[in-house]
């Protein structure tokens, strides 16, 4: 990782410490102090609830109305004022606030209400904190020049606070002061007043306008000390987060805390990124610190908080996420002065399943091999230590596919039908507890009656087997978890009886931050991860036997990056903690844990263009007994893009998409789609066809020739007037499938059709296209016409072209994936439109002789010929 280049107030130390400069100049509010608010605006929402509070406001003025009284009495004060630029005092402000509301509150206390919660919500920043100090240190003087309502004595207030001990000599230019603001004179003002000549004022400030470019036209060196940026600022667009001091008020501000300075603080991160290095690392670094470093910092701490106020000294955090967790915790629970430690420790989902199985139980054996994902029989019994001559039956099936119900009942019953095979298979599963348990007593985790594991959830897996391999080898210990989030199959853990606790959602509520993190957890899963491989098991002695790190040199840089910049955030959040002995809001509330849950959220669902350049070229590991690799975004999807609407999205198997926003962020109206329909802004309604509702239908026929009803998924249309479907079915050996695309009277464009197949007894998938006319020439079309290219005329809802699946893959299909890509026209449904003229018999004999000649070769042109010839005849 790059050094970060020279921060503003890095340059503006070096002015100060060569004596380059003879005075500093500084701006006041988002400069030498920030408020833990979004925007300054927000501080009146919190005035109102707490005047409300005491009684001083009526309580049906809400903080939202009450802020906007605000807004509007400084505007009219402003208007009133007479002054060439609208400055006002507070006072002024006040006077145009309904005194009557106020409960015959006298002027002066109101106005010292604001000020007094202006004191408490405003905050040193440090780092302009230590220029203070260097320039006092070098004998520079320093002016404060602000653009401010607040008087003399009220700014001063603000001011007085130890770390800004020399300020209290500073000379102050207020534009309440003088009349005029920063742009409209104020510094010709200061420049006179000071006797200097520009080039020897150095000013610090967060105006671009106000404290840059018109001190910088006078001559006068400035500072840009920008608190956002762009690119932070399409972030906090992104979180609904406007940056418009007047835009709406957010109900996540809390009363109290405000935003628990989430929000200057990461711009403060941010201000810190590396210099030197590429643009994907650099995304990657900003995600850390902006995204997942503060969501993580807030599970930290609240994780340290439950665990020292329920007296647990200890929790251990599962591997590979254990080890950057079990850092984060500590850092949290030591500046907190919490008497907590968190330690890695080893474990996973398969091993514990492993350990946890009941082999005497046909149901438990048989879940086991299901919960696999493309797994094959011979990797399935090097998982459970058994040989292909232990189990005589599967020696032959060891490269099956165990995808589809069939397969794994049949090899659920191989592997529980002789008593033999199950006390063999007993004896490794016992084995791989007692390893286990080994390593789980190596590492002192089983020297108190409890164990609490701190891990990102979602169902409590790893927590629910545990218990179940602690209890059958009566430990007397049993596992609790403290968790990110956790979703409705977190239900077991509480019929289990086991503690179990999340921060940002538990067993499946808020519905939208719990639906959200699980349905698409890789970002988070995969940016916490060691960077190690997998557990496979544990050796006799019980440390632990890991596999080879998946990842490209690519994604460990950016994957480093990440982790850099979710420190980088912690190590700005506790240095404030630090600082402010105590006084620091914590983020283990309800509140704090309902506004980071939207910044992750809103990042999971929708990522920037740069953020999905990044992510999407991650590798994903399935880590359950499987040594599948793929991609994040899944390269079988890419060309589907222009095709996707925001339902479809939403109708993609975690299988098919661990992240389906990431398709999204690649097409601009496609990502706003996306936005507005999660906003609100848009009903999920308006890209379907209008009348009855259609839907493209599957079926598949096998060897004893019949048909049997498959998927059927609903037929949009997006942005680009192109529609998609995606369906997937598995059965004992299917020859064909008929596709109703449309499911109505309809003239359609099928752009192309891509089926991954798996032939039975066969791992290795088979990719079939169709997609010329010479593909879809020699096709089967049941009540529907080929109109020649890739034009289909569908006359009847089940109106449907048939694929041989079997003959094109060289066997019967255990299970596919059919991918259509498509535009449709749709007719009347009376059936009365008039039909389009279909291709030319030509054409079509050359297609079907084609085909004849792909599926059996010239036997079957001869065949396909003399069927022709005779039905000629028939019709004589």
């Amino acid at each position: 990782m790059g050094a970060a280049g020279a921060s503003p107030l890095e340059r503006a130390e070096r002015l100060l410490s060569d004596g380059s400069c003879s005075v500093l100049s500084l701006d006041v509010f988002d400069t030498i102090l920030w408020r833990r608010v979004p925007r300054p605006t927000d501080l009146f929402g919190m005035l109102g609830a707490r005047l409300r509070g005491s009684g001083r406001c009526p309580e049906w003025v809400t903080d939202a109305t009450f802020r906007r009284m605000r807004i509007e009495a400084e505007q009219r004060a402003r208007h009133a004022s007479g002054s060439a630029c609208g400055e006002v005092s507070l006072f002024d402000i006040w006077r145009e606030m309904p005194q009557a509301l106020f409960a015959g509150t006298p002027l002066e206390e109101l106005v010292g209400a604001e000020v007094e919660l202006e004191r408490e919500v405003t905050v040193v920043d440090l780092d302009v904190a230590r220029l203070v100090q260097v320039a006092d240190k070098n004998h520079i003087p320093i002016v404060l020049v602000s653009d401010t309502y607040f008087t003399a004595d009220q700014l001063a207030h603000l001011l007085d606070r130890p770390e800004l001990g020399p300020l209290r000599d500073a000379r102050v230019f207020r534009s309440h002061q003088h009349g005029l603001d920063k742009g409209s004179g104020l510094w010709k003002i200061v420049l006179h007043e000071l006797g200097m000549s520009p080039e020897q004022v150095v000013h610090v400030g967060d105006n671009e306008v106000a404290d840059h470019e018109v001190p910088g036209e006078l001559g006068v060196r400035t500072v840009h000390y920008r608190r956002i940026d762009e690119e932070y600022a399409e972030v906090l667009d992104r979180e609904g987060a406007s940056t418009d001091s007047f835009g709406p008020f957010s109900p996540l501000v809390h009363a109290e805390d405000g935003d628990f300075g989430l929000t200057s603080l990461r711009a403060k991160t941010l201000q810190t990124a590396p210099g030197d290095v590429g643009a994907s690392v650099r995304t990657a670094w900003r995600y850390g610190a902006a995204v997942l470093g503060p969501v993580l910092t807030g599970f930290a701490e609240w994780v340290a908080s439950r665990a020292h106020a329920s007296g647990t000294p200890v929790v251990w955090c599962p591997m590979r996420e254990g080890e950057l967790l079990s850092e984060l915790v500590n850092n949290a629970a030591r500046v907190r002065g919490w008497n907590v430690t968190a330690k890695p420790i080893w474990l996973s989902r398969h091993i514990t399943s492993i350990a946890a199985l009941d082999c005497f139980d046909h149901d438990s054996v048989r879940d086991f091999i299901r919960r696999s994902y493309r797994l094959t029989v011979g990797q399935l019994l090097a998982s459970l230590k058994l040989r292909p001559g232990d189990v005589p039956s599967l020696a032959d099936q060891l490269g099956t596919l165990l995808n589809q119900p069939d397969v794994v009942d049949r090899v659920t019953v191989a592997l529980t039908e002789s008593p033999h095979l199950t006390n063999r298979l007993a004896s490794t599963v016992t084995a791989a507890r007692e390893r286990l348990l080994l390593s789980l007593r190596r590492a002192g985790a089983l020297d108190a009656p409890e164990l609490p594991l701190v891990d990102l959830g979602w169902g409590g897996t790893i927590q629910f087997q545990l218990d179940q391999v602690l209890r059958r080898s009566g430990t007397g210990v049993r596992p609790s978890g403290f968790y990110l989030a956790t979703n409705e199959r977190a239900t077991r853990l509480y019929l289990a009886g086991l503690r179990s606790e999340a921060y940002l959602g538990q067993m499946g509520h808020p519905q939208d931050v719990v639906h959200a993190l699980s349905r698409s957890p890789e970002v988070v899963e995969q940016c916490v991860s060691a960077r190690c491989g997998s557990l496979l098991d544990f050796a006799e002695d019980g440390s632990p036997e890991l596999g080879a790190p998946g990842g490209s040199p690519a994604q460990d840089l950016e994957w480093r990056a990440v982790q850099y910049g979710i420190a980088a955030f912690q190590e700005f959040w506790n240095r404030y903690v630090a600082e402010n002995d105590g006084a620091w809001p914590e983020l283990t509330s309800d509140a704090a844990a309902r506004w980071l849950a939207g910044i992750v959220c809103s990042a999971v669902q929708a990522p920037t263009a740069a953020e999905a350049a990044v992510f999407g070229n991650w590798q994903h590991e399935d880590n359950f007994g499987s040594s599948v690799v793929t991609r994040i975004l899944p390269d079988d999807l890419v060309p589907a893009v222009p095709y996707l609407s925001p339902p479809d999205l939403d109708d993609l198997d975690m299988r098919d998409a661990f992240w389906p926003e990431l398709l999204a962020a690649s097409d601009p109206q496609l990502s706003a789609a996306v936005r507005a329909v999660r906003s609100g802004a848009v009903d999920p309604a308006v890209f379907e066809q209008s009348g009855p509702p259609a839907e493209t239908r599957l079926r598949f026929r096998t060897p004893d020739d019949e048909w049997w009803d498959g998927p059927r998924k609903r037929v949009r249309i997006n942005h680009n007037g192109l529609s998609f479907a995606r369906l997937n079915f598995e059965s004992e050996g299917a020859t064909d499938i008929s596709l109703a695309i449309p499911g109505r009277p309809a003239i359609v464009r099928v752009d192309w059709i891509e089926v991954t197949a798996f032939v039975s007894g066969d791992p290795n998938p088979r990719v079939l296209r169709w997609e010329r006319g010479e593909d879809f020439a020699g096709l089967v079309f049941a009540d529907c016409t080929w109109l020649g290219g890739n034009l289909v005329e569908f006359h009847a809802p089940h109106a449907a072209v048939w694929l041989p699946l079997a003959t094109r893959a060289g066997g019967p299909i255990a299970s596919a994936q059919v991918t259509i890509a498509f535009a449709v026209l749709p007719q009347s449904m009376s059936g009365f439109a008039p039909r389009l003229a279909p291709a030319s018999g030509l054409a079509r004999v050359t297609g079907r002789a084609r085909e004849e000649y792909r599926a059996r070769g010239l036997r079957g042109v001869a065949a396909g010929a003399a069927r022709i010839a005779l039905r000629q005849l028939g019709g004589r």
